[in-house]
């Protein structure tokens, strides 16, 4: 769905489709204002995902076996309806070399790879942001590290990622494990892009794709736990090569550790 808001146009999508992709048992709830998910996961974990009537996310949390639940995701609107997401910041200072900063996942060493995913924000955070200002505020994105996935291009107006591209994807998902593996509640965006070429709607729902397209194989092959990652398509609004012509490096997604964003840690 094509969403325009203040002279800005995003997609949204229904998330709880990739937990159907990757095999999870998936019961649907509907209840008064929302439709809720429930995802069983090993060890007697349910993930619950609650969405409104329009698809908007609004929580997701971890629920153990002894009733404990632990928020991953907390969307909901912090002020009145039809407040302004994007949240204006000025760039972040960085301080770093670059290549920590933005990680190439082609040329880095493996060990670059897992500081990016586990590195704090390079500036303070203020406070707890939602998840949509996090997706469609680009200043406060880069106050996180970012790694590039420029081992994994795609074909002009393809979402799919080629067979012998997958294996590419081991380094990237061990990291996230790893994470993972010392925090249940991190969560990481997963950001799809294109080039210059066609119109805006079919770039933001062709980026969209390419997003799930990568977040789903992370979880079918490398057992990276579904409910960790969310995903964003942004079309070509944010140029790595500025050309208005086909470009197989604007073709790409980029993933980012976005925990401290939403709990408005410094960690």
């Amino acid at each position: 769905m094509i969403i325009r808001e203040n002279g800005r146009a995003f997609v949204r999508h229904d998330e709880v489709a990739r937990f159907r992709l990757t095999g999870q048992d998936v019961r649907v709830e509907r209840r008064p204002g929302e439709i809720v998910t429930l995802v069983r996961r090993p060890g007697d974990v349910e993930i619950v995902t609650y969405v409104d009537e329009s698809g908007r996310l609004l929580r997701r949390v971890r629920r153990t076996r002894d009733g404990r639940e632990f928020v991953l995701i907390d969307n909901r609107m912090r002020g009145p309806a039809g407040v302004e997401i994007f949240v204006s910041l000025p760039p972040p200072r960085i301080v770093i070399p670059r290549d920590e900063y933005i990680v190439e996942m082609e040329y880095a060493p493996r060990e670059r790879i897992f500081a990016a995913l586990e590195a704090p924000p390079i500036e303070p955070i203020e406070r707890a942001y939602t998840l949509d200002e996090v997706r469609f505020s680009p200043a406060l994105r880069d106050r996180m590290r970012r790694v590039d996935l420029n081992t994994i291009t795609f074909e002009f107006g393809s979402w799919q990622v080629a067979p012998d591209q997958i294996p590419l994807l081991a380094n990237i998902a061990e990291a996230i494990n790893q994470v993972v593996g010392r925090n249940p509640n991190e969560v990481f965006l997963i950001e799809g892009h294109t080039d210059a070429v066609g119109n805006d709607v079919d770039n933001l729902s062709l980026s969209d794709r390419r997003a799930e397209s990568v977040a789903v194989i992370l979880t079918q092959n490398f057992q990276v736990p579904p409910e960790n990652l969310t995903t964003q398509g942004y079309g070509a609004q944010q140029l790595k090569v500025q050309t208005p012509g086909p470009s197989r490096e604007n073709r790409r997604v980029t993933i980012r550790r976005i925990t401290p964003l939403l709990t408005g840690s410094s960690q």
